[in-house]
């Protein structure tokens, strides 16, 4: 008995001394960052923080005429020097938990990333699920000041514009922290991160003038425009729609979306794609090796501009050859674009190699780069017609009888 009260006695000494929350931080002394950008400025970095107003982002009542966000900059040779240097402005400390979005500035992404991804993979207050996307033709600091119509927050406009993308239009791609190391240090794969660029009155979007949301049409905007490629850490191109279709299509990342094709006797139509699936596998023909991508599609027929009969079995079949080709054709036109002109696997065609043939990959593995350039590749696509709508025929060939 005695030793049960010594041992509680020793427990609520032992509490007494220790504070329930030795690292806490009070909300008002905190900068909450929710989107980075990060440019090459001579031989330093400029680093843009877009952090929230919490009593403008949060105001129910009349317009105050202020920003809902507030940018603040630092130019260092590190990217955690310019950080803190940023409290030189700034009242509070720049909190990079909350962050949503990373834009790299194209003309650092040219030169190699690999730096300034260090302190976000060490930095304890950095999560690993914010995006990470590329300015096109343009700073990551001017991507950083638009503002947006529909989320008071531009940054997390561009996460949430960047999530939905994905999952209704195949060629873009979200690619987080974690993935882009995994791609930066595995064997057989370059990475890919999505390219964001602005359209419209890039003068007043740049500016964060009001301007910009305050009209039905906002004169300057940002939109996603397909992939840009690596090879290592550093841009080494940019992908167009239909190539960041394919890379999707081979990597077993599209979700939906919509893609539209010939009809047989002339006019268009458009397919709704529901599911994708697609496997990569490799072969040994007199010790070479080669690809075989398979990709197996379901479609709903979604919009009819032609005179078709979708009643008849044949129609269904001509209508599921030209989607294969056409399917076929853009992936092809990609992988050819990549093997010719950038010689660089970024569909992961190595790695495939590599766990099937792991003896032959240490013999061509430190020359990937070459052998890709030559690799056979064999594309097949399978294409299944699902649902026609709620209609067979359009009502437009009734109006032409």
């Amino acid at each position: 008995m005695i030793r049960k009260l010594l041992q509680l006695l020793l427990l609520v000494a032992i509490l007494s001394i220790v504070p329930g929350c030795w690292n806490r931080r009070e909300l008002n002394t905190l900068g909450i960052a929710v989107g980075f950008g990060i440019d090459k400025a001579g031989d330093q970095y400029l680093v843009t923080a877009q952090v929230v107003d919490p009593g403008e982002a949060t105001a129910k009542k009349g317009v105050t005429g202020r920003s809902p966000v507030v940018l603040y900059h630092a130019e260092s040779s590190s990217v955690i020097e310019a950080l803190r240097k940023m409290t030189k402005e700034s009242p509070r400390k720049i909190y990079v938990s909350h962050v949503r979005i990373l834009v790299i500035g194209e003309s650092l992404a040219r030169e190699g990333i690999a730096d300034v991804l260090d302190l976000m993979s060490r930095d304890h207050e950095f999560r690993s699920d914010f995006y990470i996307v590329v300015a096109k033709h343009t700073r990551a600091e001017n991507i950083l000041n638009v503002l947006t119509s529909l989320e008071k927050i531009p940054a997390m406009d561009l996460s949430n514009a960047l999530q939905t993308s994905e999952k209704t239009w195949a060629p873009s791609h979200k690619v987080a922290l974690n993935e882009l190391i995994s791609d930066l240090t595995s064997e057989g794969k370059q990475p890919v991160l999505t390219a964001i660029e602005m359209i419209g009155n890039t003068e007043i979007g740049e500016s964060r003038n009001r301007k910009n949301v305050e009209t039905l049409d906002p004169p300057g905007r940002l939109q996603y425009s397909g992939l840009a490629a690596f090879n290592g850490d550093k841009l080494i191109g940019w992908l167009n729609e239909d190539e960041s279709k394919a890379y999707n299509y081979i990597t077993d990342h599209v979700k939906s979306t919509v893609g539209f094709m010939p009809c047989p006797d002339g006019g268009t139509m458009s397919l709704e794609i529901i599911r994708s699936k697609s496997k990569v596998s490799s072969k040994l023909e007199n010790g070479k090796p080669s690809i075989l991508v398979n990709i197996r599609i379901e479609a709903n027929v979604g919009e009819v501009a032609c005179h078709v009969d979708l009643t008849k079995t044949k129609t269904i079949e001509e209508l599921k050859k030209i989607s294969d080709q056409k399917v076929q054709g853009f992936i092809k036109a990609s992988i050819d674009k990549m093997q010719k002109q950038y010689k660089a696997d970024i569909y992961g065609f190595g790695q495939v190699i590599h766990r099937a043939e792991p003896k032959l990959w240490k013999q061509i593995g430190k020359d990937w780069d070459s052998y890709f350039a030559k690799l056979p590749v064999e594309v097949k696509v399978n294409t299944q017609i699902r649902r026609l709508g709620t209609v067979n025929n359009s009502f437009i060939e009734e109006m032409k009888k």
